[in-house]
């Protein structure tokens, strides 16, 4: 038991929460009506995996770094309560499951299951030379809807409705990516790492994530318009605007805004985009 809470918590598996709303609302919004029990299982198996694989990713890449960091000292791999091995032996699952899913659900989507592994691969390292490393966040998650549109429809045909959620969960991430770089801002100015908090200052920093935040709702209200169109989720679109007012609002508490507005705003978005299929 010890050692599954230590997995666990290596992997940051609650962090799904973000992510997984977003990509059911990807098939949803694909096509209602061809969607499986079996296929849903395998979009979750497949979520599960590449987050997995995400996460190891980032964490063993920025394992020294963690190292010196007094708030993320204690995770996993700095502490030593796990050793880089272990770490890797993780990171080799979670890409096997990944690609299984992705073969099982067709061979369109394992051709561009790398494309997000690449990313997956690539971001961590930015924050080494780019303060616009936020959005290399926002677009890891952001292929999460576009993941979930590809395992319905294996096309590129009729793409805009999952374009438009990605691009609201770009901007989405991004934005609260940039709140979350507070809590280091002191520290990644020590270390030469960039955020936009380290070479822009928090109010600055804070500004910018919220001008991200109102992009990210207007690329909903462009996915209202263009797809939803149904007045039963208005409430949804009207909430989902709350909610990243109130997480800007709330950017000095960031477990508030970081963890449970975003979560409760990913299963908001699911809501409306399930509310627009089946009752518009």
């Amino acid at each position: 038991m010890k050692q599954f809470e230590k997995f666990a918590r290596f992997i940051k598996i609650e962090h799904t929460l973000f992510s997984l709303p977003l990509i059911y609302s990807g098939v949803l919004l694909a096509d209602k009506d061809s969607l499986s029990f079996s296929l849903l299982v395998l979009v979750l198996i497949g979520a599960t995996g590449a987050r997995t694989a995400a996460l190891a990713l980032n964490r063993i890449i920025d394992r020294e770094i963690d190292r010196r960091n007094p708030r993320t000292v204690v995770r996993e791999l700095p502490s030593g309560r796990m050793t880089l091995p272990e770490a890797i032996g993780v990171l080799i699952l979670g890409v096997l499951v990944y690609f299984g899913a992705a073969a099982l659900i067709s061979t369109f989507c394992l051709l561009l299951a790398p494309i997000p592994l690449l990313v997956f691969t690539l971001y961590p390292y930015m924050k080494r030379f780019t303060p616009y490393a936020h959005f290399g966040v926002g677009l890891g998650l952001a292929m999460g809807p576009l993941g979930g549109w590809f395992a319905v429809q294996s096309s590129f045909e009729g793409i805009l409705p999952g374009l438009l959620l990605s691009l609201f969960t770009l901007f989405w991430v991004a934005g609260f990516d940039i709140i979350y770089s507070t809590l280091d801002e002191v520290y990644d100015r020590q270390e030469n790492l960039y955020s936009f908090s380290s070479v822009f200052g928090k109010a600055r920093a804070l500004r910018y994530s919220a001008l991200l935040h109102v992009a990210a709702f207007l690329s909903l209200v462009a996915l209202f318009v263009l797809s939803i169109q149904a007045f039963a989720a208005l409430p949804f679109l009207i909430l989902s605007g709350i909610l990243l007012y109130l997480e800007q609002k709330k950017a000095d508490n960031v477990e508030l805004a970081f963890f449970k507005i975003n979560s409760i705003l990913g299963f908001n978005i699911l809501g409306m985009v399930a509310t627009g299929v089946y009752f518009g």
